[in-house]
């Protein structure tokens, strides 16, 4: 089972969108996922048509873990789209506070993930736009990082400015590796999307960013909207072509690890 981060320092980047699709290219490659939703603002466990999650969710397993009472993860996981997702709730929002007094309390969500059904290949976690506590559980639990650069210059240097606490967290899980950066929001015909592709490879080298890139698409926001991935909603749109790529490439990219 590998733990994958969906993380970057810069709101409306991808990091929702990147981790639904790609866990349901994972699915159509006969890959078994479980997603979690890390951002209080539930924008994944909404895409999943899950407004108000019932108890207990994310927040719930943390907050019982926290306490020194073992959390068991498959009590919150529902099923949507032929994937497993654990849903965030707005409580989630006071996590960060009430972790902050917590012995041990960057491996809190390590210790839930151990508990995890073996049937998953992937648990893709989609975290929040900053580098508070609950994005460094994430890493910390994390085998590999993901990270989502629309093409513009203030995702781009969410970025770097992201991977400048990187360093950090990596004394804490040392076994922690950059996957990639996969652009988002991609248009040919615009040249800030070339050059945020070129910076991208001069300063991090051509094999960490993805020959993938996810083409702007109408049909990948409604397909949110209706509580789907894109697969299952329009299979035949670009959006659709994007991610079945991203899904490929990074099966291919995890191989060479």
């Amino acid at each position: 089972m590998k733990i994958v981060s969906i993380a970057i320092q810069k709101g409306g980047a991808g990091k929702t969108t990147t981790t639904m699709n790609l866990a349901a290219a994972l699915r159509d490659s006969g890959k078994k996922c479980l997603l979690i939703d890390l951002d209080p603002q539930g924008s994944l466990s909404q895409s999943f048509g899950i407004a108000d999650p019932s108890e207990p969710n994310i927040y719930h397993l943390l907050k019982q873990e926290s306490a020194g009472d073992p959390a068991s993860p498959k009590d919150a996981i529902l099923e949507r789209c032929g994937m497993d997702i654990l849903p965030s709730s707005l409580e989630l929002a006071s996590a960060e506070l009430e972790l902050v007094s917590v012995y041990g309390r960057e491996h809190i969500l390590s210790q839930i993930l151990q508990r995890l059904d073996s049937k998953y290949d992937f648990v893709l976690l989609d975290c929040p736009p900053s580098i508070g506590m609950l994005t460094v559980n994430a890493l910390v639990a994390s085998h590999y990082l993901l990270m989502p650069v629309l093409a513009e210059f203030l995702s781009l240097k969410g970025a770097k400015s992201f991977l400048k606490h990187l360093n950090l967290v990596r004394r804490l899980n040392t076994a922690l590796e950059m996957l990639g950066f996969v652009i988002t929001r991609y248009d040919e015909r615009k040249t800030m999307t070339g050059e945020v592709e070129a910076r991208l490879k001069e300063d991090f080298g051509d094999e960490m960013v993805f020959e993938a890139r996810i083409r702007n698409n109408i049909a990948l926001a409604k397909a949110q909207q209706a509580g789907m991935d894109i697969f299952s909603f329009q299979k035949s749109s670009n959006g659709a072509a994007d991610y079945q790529k991203m899904g490929q490439e990074f099966l291919r990219k995890i191989s060479q690890k």
